[in-house]
């Protein structure tokens, strides 16, 4: 099953860091696990929503709600983003993996 951004089973903050989590006690056995996909997909769809959604905001002549550099030059890795997701409190984690992917863009990338 694959989860998209947007659909009604949106994956939480606490879901993602908990399968990232198993994975990586895995080591590398983790590679032939179904959800290697299934996270890459989860933050696969979400990126892609955030750039559909900059590029509406540009287009509509609205401000963006965050400015990162183009398409390829962004540079954070999946390392990077378990870190910054990390970062949220336990108690916040129940929120959407969109929701939170947003707030750390917003936060790497503010417009000026």
């Amino acid at each position: 099953m694959c989860l998209v951004a947007g659909s009604a089973q949106a994956m939480t903050v606490a879901q993602f860091l908990a399968k990232a989590n198993a994975l990586k006690a895995q080591g590398m056995t983790a590679m032939f696990s179904p959800d290697v996909a299934l996270l890459k997909n989860e933050v696969a769809g979400i990126s892609n929503a955030y750039r559909a959604d900059l590029e509406a905001a540009r287009i509509a002549g609205r401000k963006p709600h965050s400015c990162p550099p183009p398409k390829g030059q962004v540079k954070m890795g999946s390392s990077d983003l378990i870190a910054e997701l990390e970062k949220i409190p336990p108690a916040q984690r129940g929120m959407s993996m969109k929701r939170a992917f947003y707030a750390i863009m917003q936060r790497r990338y503010p417009c000026r």
